[in-house]
């Protein structure tokens, strides 16, 4: 498959899941947020069902040769334990002072929410000088230094790991035990199904994942040397987009970028076609002082953290990798700093946690 038909199906990937998502009010922070403060958690199960549906067509494309997980960028035979634990939490930080995380500022921005626009910038900014630029020599020489080197070596997901231990494989029974767990707390959950936007949403989030490493894998042309095997990840390609529009480079017309561009359109067709379309911006300094930080944050500690609450919760998650678990807690902590932060009682709260401990 060309870098053009690549390209164009992840631009209509991002299409599909950008409209389904606006009209779902499907929103990682927000789900954490439900959760820890409501103790609502119908949105998060919507996240595991993704996880369910990615997991169960990931693992059968690594199964049954489709997919080569060793390409990846998930499956590091040393995992930087320190690194992930650090930018998981800047980036749930991040997440509470914006009030979503990277991808959902894209959808906010295709429903023209000009603050989005400002942090994505800033976001890209600051994620690029960590990927690449200023601040990258300080990320791979100090914090990638400090990882946990996979026995070996080996790749560092959880079903070669437990083969390892175990002398067996089990990936196919810890798939559909991890599945089958997942899909059972949707189906007990009354109110949840009768909520179809959001388990459409789930759904087809979980399919985007499968059709990304599909697109870049399995159907890649062998000959398009640049093609990255990736999924939905909304760190290192809104860096990459930004650095192609400033230097007037062309980093590649892949999958990821064409997939942010299709997220954005598809946010603002849905909010067109429900008459939501409207300009927002800043209310005052201290609104827009609140999500530069957070942009900051959100930028740096989502390279940290080898990705976003998509990328690590539902893309690295449909690999098992090891990561992803340690990610996702990190950023749901991190979340919980960042609304004790908006609260006011910071300090009361990390008190009394550490009380606690």
């Amino acid at each position: 498959m060309s870098s053009i038909a690549t390209g164009l199906l992840g631009f209509l990937t991002g299409l599909v899941i950008g409209a389904l998502v606006y009209r779902a009010r499907l929103c990682t922070f927000g789900a954490i947020e439900d959760g820890l403060m409501g103790q609502d958690w119908r949105r998060a199960k919507v996240f595991g069902l993704a996880l369910a549906v990615a997991l169960v067509l990931t693992q059968g494309m690594i199964l049954f040769g489709f997919l080569d997980a060793d390409r990846t960028t998930y499956l590091p035979q040393s995992v930087p334990v320190i690194g992930l634990i650090i930018g998981g939490t800047m980036f749930g930080i991040g997440m509470a002072l914006v009030g979503t995380c990277g991808f959902g500022s894209l959808v906010r921005l295709g429903s023209g929410d000009l603050r989005s626009l400002i942090v994505i910038m800033v976001y890209a900014l600051f994620a690029y000088a960590m990927l690449r630029g200023l601040l990258s020599a300080f990320r791979i020489g100090v914090v990638e230094g400090w990882a946990w080197p996979m026995p070996g070596p080996s790749r560092s997901d959880l079903a070669t790991q437990l083969q390892r231990f175990l002398g067996f494989d089990i990936r196919v029974v810890l798939t559909l035990a991890l599945a089958f767990g997942l899909f059972i707390l949707v189906l007990r959950d009354a109110r949840l199904l009768r909520a179809r936007r959001l388990l459409t949403a789930g759904v087809v989030l979980g399919l985007a994942v499968a059709m990304g490493w599909a697109v870049t894998g399995w159907w890649s042309d062998p000959f398009e040397l640049h093609q990255r095997l990736q999924s939905l990840t909304y760190v290192a390609p809104v860096a990459r987009a930004m650095f192609g529009v400033l230097a007037g480079q062309d980093d590649g017309l892949d999958f990821g970028v064409a997939n942010i561009v299709g997220v954005v359109a598809g946010a603002l067709l849905a909010s067109l076609k429900a008459g939501e379309f409207r300009w927002e911006a800043f209310d005052d300094h201290h609104e827009m002082k609140r999500h530069l930080i957070g942009a900051v944050c959100m930028g740096t500690g989502g390279v940290l953290a080898g990705g976003c609450t998509i990328g690590q919760g539902l893309t690295a998650g449909s690999l098992l990798a090891l990561s992803m678990p340690v990610v996702i807690i990190s950023m749901m902590f991190g979340a919980r700093i960042g609304i004790a932060i908006l609260m006011g009682d910071a300090g009361d709260w990390m008190r009394r946690l550490a009380s606690r401990a």
